[in-house]
């Protein structure tokens, strides 16, 4: 009989000790690996079968524990395919390095805690747009000897360039405008601009949004950061043109709006004044291909009227941003925006294709309301006129809801009108007037609020939740996107809980993820650094870089478009839905719209401080 019970309880030890052993191998803390800010919030995800509260511990460099407490259990996230806990930790605020959760036997990634720990990082996503310049030599000197490259689409051999590019050929662009019926003789100088991800193509609508965001950092920042100097800061970034009296970013705007007001069709030619939808090779290229050794022509694309208006929109922005810095210039973007308003009213339905194009993205728009209701916005903020007023408020967007996509994102490229209430409500109040100028204000804050709800649904933090139980192609740029909504509502109501959703929102994207992965490169302990490039393509050619620290991976993409992806994750929960690797475009893209919004955010959280 002893025998009999002492077999039984090492049955039992064994059991508990296997248990344990398993317990801890499924068991997994998601941080932000990078830190966290001492007055924001501080909160992790614990991955565990568990249905009861564990206990955790914060310890210090030295291992020193320094808080305790349990977690809240969350229940199984379908989106993440996993059971999870929140760990808070909210209330320590002593600063320094080396921290970690510890849970069980588990112990996370070192974070710090400081207040200037989104410093580096705003300096990085917006230097990162140096290297995506097009038609300028990258400097060693600017950009270390890893990403220094020769001028690309210079017409030096073997580019053809972009120094005088003819339009698509009339068989070709038969088949791509067939109600249009268009075709062209003339050649334009196209130099300059961003390529658009990691490839030769350049996109007037996506450049639009992106150029915009850029503008906003330094618009945002003149009226709303706790240190506006820092954002109007003429030696900051990467860039050469750093020193010259205006903003860095600013600097980095004009390289876009210059090329997009190469853009622009001659007046002697059909379509005058209407803007070209893009540039791009006429046949794809593989990976990698540096800039100056692409071999492929180069044509330009029909006008539409989201381009015209793309420009129209940019061009007034910028006239505002300008007007301290460079008045001619801005006098010169007033006057381009004025006229692409024009030209866009003349031909308001020419409708850029959802085609399959050789070489380059279609960016096929087939509503340019909301481009109509955002040229008109920014040309009435910068000038007053009531005729672009009467513009806003014939609109369907000017009472609509232009932030309610179900849960999938507040504004993108394509559709622009949240934007605009953004523009309206954070720099419109004294042209809109006290009744519509609190209706804007109202709209913002009403779904920040109504995205924080959202967020609370998410045991990883993140303001980004789906209703279709599915994730969007971009979902880390959409979850900025919808940061800046929010951090927008703190900026016009000075409420802290906005300002706390969009610090713990940032979570998501440095590491406390269903992916354990920080998102942004060079940042946390592990992180993204294949992104699909033909440039920053080390994974494929060891001589080549991989992507410079600030680059934002595109993130989870339920929709498994290429190759790679379809064979390794068939099946993958919503968020686990991403590969670092190069060829992994639908989810590990880098495109200059998804780190414009970084920009904004990295220049928000670094620059912003509770009241």
């Amino acid at each position: 009989m002893i025998h009999r019970c002492l077999l039984l309880l090492l049955v039992a030890v064994f059991a508990h000790i296997a248990s344990a052993v398993a317990f801890a191998d499924e068991l997994s803390i998601r941080t932000n690996q990078l830190g966290y800010l001492p007055d924001g919030p501080k909160l992790a995800t614990i991955i565990s079968p568990s249905d009861a509260p564990l206990e955790f511990q914060l310890v210090d460099a030295e291992n020193v524990p320094v808080l305790q407490g349990r977690t809240r259990p969350m229940g199984f996230d379908a989106m993440a395919g996993l059971k999870t806990h929140l760990a808070d930790f909210t209330n320590y605020r002593k600063t320094g390095e080396g921290y970690h959760l510890v849970v069980g036997e588990s112990t996370s990634p070192a974070f710090s805690i400081e207040a200037n720990i989104y410093d580096r990082l705003s300096v990085d996503a917006q230097s990162w747009f140096y290297l995506a310049r097009s038609g300028t030599e990258i400097r060693k000197d600017i950009a270390g000897s890893l990403y220094a490259r020769p001028a690309g689409h210079l017409g030096i051999a073997p580019n053809v360039g972009d120094t005088s590019v003819p339009c698509l050929d009339r068989d070709a662009a038969a088949k791509f405008y067939t109600e249009l019926k268009w075709d062209c003789s003339y050649k334009l100088d196209v130099t300059g601009g961003w390529y658009d991800a990691g490839d030769q193509g350049k996109y007037v609508v996506n450049g639009g949004i992106a150029v915009s965001q850029l503008m906003d950092t330094v618009e945002r920042g003149k009226l709303f950061a706790s240190n506006a100097e820092k954002v109007l800061s003429d030696r900051r970034s990467r860039l050469p043109e750093q020193g010259n009296g205006v903003p860095d970013i600013l600097d980095e705007a004009r390289w876009e709006l210059e090329f997009m007001l190469k853009m622009v069709v001659p007046h002697e030619e059909r379509l005058a004044g209407m803007v070209h939808h893009k540039v791009h090779d006429t046949s794809w290229t593989g990976v990698p291909m540096l800039p100056h050794n692409d071999p492929q022509p180069r044509a330009l694309y029909a006008p539409s009227t989201a381009a015209t208006l793309n420009l129209a929109a940019v061009a007034a922005q910028g006239s505002r941003v300008f007007k301290n810095y460079d008045e001619t210039f801005s006098t010169r973007l007033l006057t381009s925006a004025k006229q692409a308003w024009s030209a866009a009213q003349g031909h308001p339905d020419i409708i850029a294709p959802s085609a399959n194009f050789d070489g380059g993205g279609a960016y096929g728009d087939d509503d340019v309301s909301d481009e109509f209701y955002w040229a008109a916005a920014e040309l009435y903020l910068a000038t007053g006129d009531t005729i672009y007023l009467s513009a806003i408020k014939s609109s369907p967007h000017w009472r609509g809801d232009v932030f309610g996509r179900g849960g999938h994102g507040a504004f993108d490229w394509a559709n622009v009108a949240g934007l605009a209430r953004l523009h309206l409500a954070l720099y419109g109040s004294k042209l809109l007037g006290r009744e519509d100028g609190d209706d804007a204000r109202t709209s913002v804050i009403g779904a920040a609020a109504d995205f924080i709800e959202l967020q609370k649904k998410e045991p990883f933090g993140q303001i980004y939740h789906p209703d279709n139980g599915r994730y969007d192609w971009g979902s880390n740029h959409i979850i900025l996107q919808n940061m800046i909504v929010v951090s927008a509502a703190y900026d016009l109501s000075d409420k802290q809980e906005y300002l706390d959703n969009v610090r713990e929102s940032m979570d998501y994207l440095l590491g406390r993820n269903a992916m354990n992965i920080s998102y942004i490169t060079g940042y946390g302990t592990v992180f993204s650094k294949n992104q699909h490039s033909r440039w920053f393509a080390h994974q494929i050619d060891s001589d080549l870089p991989n992507p410079p620290p600030g680059s934002l991976a595109g993130g989870a993409n339920s929709s498994l478009v290429d190759d790679i992806s379809k064979e390794k994750l068939a099946g993958c929960a919503p968020q686990r839905c991403y590969l670092d690797d190069i060829e992994a475009y639908g989810s590990n893209e880098i495109t200059i719209n998804w780190n414009a919004p970084l920009v904004y955010i990295a220049n928000f959280l670094d620059n912003t401080r509770t009241k």
